[in-house]
């Protein structure tokens, strides 16, 4: 297929168990995909693949397939809802075109749907809502399109309509079509009949038809004008305008159904076709500086015709070797070319590409604009790196990663696993830019960091199963930082004269806390050439090289402020290994006088426990230090946030389970950094110091 205006490429994302994987299942059956569906709760979903997904019944990576549906071809992505894998959600919005939001009937707009949300935004994605689980306990399609409103600050466009809800729910209204579409009771997604809408729903169709139509035209001035006249639009124009209000990101049109029942599915995929963006009809990726990371104000244009451009957004090891998942924005890209990494500019020869469909694949021999697919075998290629024809080189804007909060140190069982671990751990880190590792200095531990206590116990469990690495795993802990809360001028030299030429500098400066997450800053400010120009980048360096490792238990320094005001040189000996010398030691001298302070990882937490169980949770919040934002009573229970200190949220689930008997849930994502308590900071330093001593 060339023809870009029958491409979709279309992510599914919502809150963990709102049934995105489930409603994944449904797409690839009715299209024909597989023929018979597995379903999540027995381990055998298509997209759930690896040994942990089938297990613990969630969704851990992005899968890829490709499927056709009324003479489009809908490539499909199923993303993961766990906020430990958030990564996985952002970089497949980042290539897709359009979306699919589901969310669960009964728990509505869950945190995590928020999160997945707030990116597609970023992102700027085009997106219908699916309100699934209508056939569950407390499910509500009315609520959750209310909740649409008012915690997300979207605009739903209502397309459909239960008909009945929980264990009477049968089939929906489409109202564009003012039709029934009622489904038998024998769980087969094509049997089904096109009826008359029900007699006690004909007012309430009619109300959402009206504000259906009355939103449409907003898009078009001319049939504004005549159905402020009195004209009906026509179903044709009415499609159109939705079309281009969805492509608009001016509404969502919202659909509902059951998907583990097979209801309301066919309508969703006609939506898919009718309402998201071709590749075509989006806003072209920008291209950016590659040493400045500015856009340059040209456009990735999505064409065959133009020259080869793809961004890699996926790295995955089975085992077959290393795949590239690859989002192709414009030209064309066949078997045995040469292509150029832009971000390490070195080229390589495309041996092998394939269609993936979850685990299986399909070999090709070519490929083109709005495609995605991946090659086998690539060497240098990491997450986020643009491929290009190595004539015409550019880079495609490049993804940001959110930074690591947790960490565990990990150590083989037996030394022989050693060098397999680290060669793992490699392949590892490639897949996910979340998850980092470094080697402790001190003690040669090595140290994995993830979003959260899931997604480590997810790494040590593949290492365990995929690369055969039993591993002795220690206490989490938490990644603290450092600042300082008082200004403080002051003054350092370095001399040393040791035979032949000397060291001097000499430099004047003051040290000021930043503002909140801005990082290093260093300005200059010197007058009448004391310190000449050429030596301020070394004296930068050597600030912002200490800036790893602060003075009160070695952890890394945040929002700090160097002004260089005065200083003085000697035009023999002063060099710029001199100066850089001098912030070194300037720093340590000067850091302890600047009231330095730690400061702890806060949680963005959201719990949902039943109602008779709220006072319990808030106390047990308040005792672990949190503080409570925001109360929200739902159908089923009680929504409670609160930001709550890291360190105090190891183990919670199991609290919650205790205090809720089982019924509650919660995620969290980091928020930001807040000066620890005293009596907190004194036994993390402490700590520091004796595993610092126990290591001598």
């Amino acid at each position: 297929m060339s023809d870009l205006s029958h491409y979709r490429n279309i992510g599914i994302f919502a809150h963990v168990d709102a049934g995105k994987t489930t409603t994944t299942e449904r797409i690839l059956k009715l299209t024909g995909k597989i023929h018979k569906t597995g379903e999540v709760h027995d381990g055998e979903s298509t997209t759930d693949f690896m040994e942990q997904e089938a297990e613990r019944g969630i969704t851990i990576q992005s899968a890829a397939t490709t499927c056709f549906w009324k003479k489009h071809r809908l490539n499909v992505i199923d993303t993961p809802g766990h906020v430990d894998f958030t990564v996985e959600v952002y970089r497949s919005l980042k290539v897709l075109d359009g979306g699919i939001g589901v969310f669960c009937g009964s728990g509505g707009v869950e945190p995590q749907s928020e999160t997945n949300w707030r990116y597609a935004n970023d992102s700027e994605v085009s997106r219908i809502i699916f309100v699934n689980k209508l056939d569950r306990m407390g499910a509500d399609f009315y609520r959750v399109v209310k909740q649409v409103k008012t915690v997300l600050g979207a605009n739903p466009l209502v397309m459909t309509l239960p008909i009945g809800i929980e264990d009477e729910f049968k089939g929906v209204v489409n109202i564009i079509e003012k039709k029934a579409y009622i489904w038998d009771n024998t769980g087969q997604p094509e049997n089904y009949t096109v009826e008359d809408v029900p007699a006690d729903m004909v007012d309430k169709v009619e109300e959402y038809y009206e504000q259906l139509v009355e939103t449409a035209v907003e898009q078009d001035d001319d049939l504004m004008m005549a159905y402020m006249d009195g004209e009906m639009p026509s179903m044709e124009d009415l499609k159109r305008c939705i079309r281009k209000g969805t492509r608009d990101l001016a509404f969502f049109p919202t659909y509902c159904g059951s998907a583990f029942k097979n209801k309301g599915i066919q309508l969703v995929l006609d939506a898919v076709v009718d309402y998201l963006p071709a590749p075509d009809e989006v806003d072209p990726q920008e291209l950016t500086d590659p040493e400045t990371g500015e856009p340059t104000g040209q456009v990735a244009k999505v064409s065959v015709d133009e020259p080869f451009r793809a961004l890699a957004f996926k790295i995955m090891d089975d085992r077959f070797g290393a795949l590239t998942f690859i989002r192709i924005y414009s030209g064309k890209l066949n078997k045995g070319d040469t292509i150029l990494n832009s971000a390490t500019g070195k080229t390589e020869r495309v041996g092998r590409m394939v269609e993936m469909h979850a685990n299986d694949r399909t070999e090709l021999s070519s490929a083109h604009a709005g495609d995605i697919l991946a090659i086998v075998g690539m060497k240098s290629i990491q997450t986020g790196h643009t491929l290009c024809d190595p004539k015409h080189e550019c880079t495609l804007e490049p993804m940001i990663f959110p930074e690591p909060v947790i960490s565990i140190a990990v150590a083989p069982k037996d030394k022989g696993s050693v060098e397999k671990m680290g060669i793992a751990i490699g392949k590892m880190v490639a897949e996910d830019p979340t998850f980092q590792v470094e080697t402790d200095e001190d003690s040669g531990e090595t140290i994995l960091k993830g979003m959260g206590e899931l997604h480590l116990d997810i790494k040590v469990d593949i290492l365990k199963r995929t690369y055969g690495v039993e591993l002795e795993v220690g206490q989490p802990q938490v990644a603290y930082r450092e600042t300082i809360t008082q200004p403080v001028e002051d003054s350092y030299t370095h001399k040393k004269q040791s035979g032949g030429s000397g060291q001097f500098g000499k430099i004047d400066y003051r040290i000021r806390p930043g503002e909140p997450n801005s990082g290093f800053k260093f300005v200059s400010t010197v007058v009448g050439g004391n310190v000449p120009k050429e030596f301020f980048p070394a004296i930068e360096k050597g600030f912002k090289g200490m800036m790893q490792e602060g003075t009160l238990a070695g952890f890394p320094v945040l929002d700090v402020e160097v002004e260089l005001y005065d200083g003085g040189f000697h035009a023999v000996d002063s060099s710029a290994i001199a100066f850089e010398i001098a912030a070194k030691g300037a720093f340590r001298q000067s850091i302890p006088k600047a009231g330095p302070q730690l400061i702890e990882p806060i949680m963005k937490v959201d719990v949902f426990t039943p109602e008779d169980h709220v006072g319990d949770v808030i106390g047990d919040l308040n005792r672990r230090r949190g503080m409570i934002k925001d109360q929200e009573a739902g159908a089923t229970g009680v929504r409670i946030k609160a930001d709550v200190p890291l360190s105090e949220m190891f183990g919670y689930i199991g609290s919650l389970r205790t205090m809720t008997s089982g019924r509650g849930q919660f995620s969290m994502e980091f928020s930001h950094y807040n000066p620890c308590p005293n009596n907190v900071a004194e036994k993390v330093i402490e700590e520091v110091k004796a595993r610092k001593a126990a290591k001598k």
